[in-house]
């Protein structure tokens, strides 16, 4: 990780802790938690195929491509059929 990437993770966590009020002492904390939670769980990396980190560090990147593109697959041929119905009903 290079250390623009470092300073860019900082500030956005920076921004979302410092623009919220906070009610008790361990609020930071946990939206600190949050935001790592997100970053690594569930939003999806450009850098990294469109994975998450987890995905990639626990080996299952490979696995989560090829479940998305059994679902595109699937998705193109049923567009298809759906096409090729709508073309033989407008005859």
């Amino acid at each position: 990780m290079t250390q623009g990437k470092i300073e860019r993770c900082h500030r956005s966590m920076k921004n979302l802790v410092l623009l919220q009020n906070h009610g008790y002492p361990w609020d930071p904390e946990q939206e600190i938690a949050r935001f790592v939670d997100f970053h690594n769980n569930q939003r999806c990396h450009e850098s990294l195929d469109n994975v998450t980190p987890a995905d990639v560090y626990f080996g299952r990147a490979k696995e989560v491509q090829s479940r998305r593109q059994e679902i595109k697959r699937r998705m193109l041929g049923a567009r298809r059929h759906q096409h090729s119905q709508s073309l033989c009903m407008a005859a």
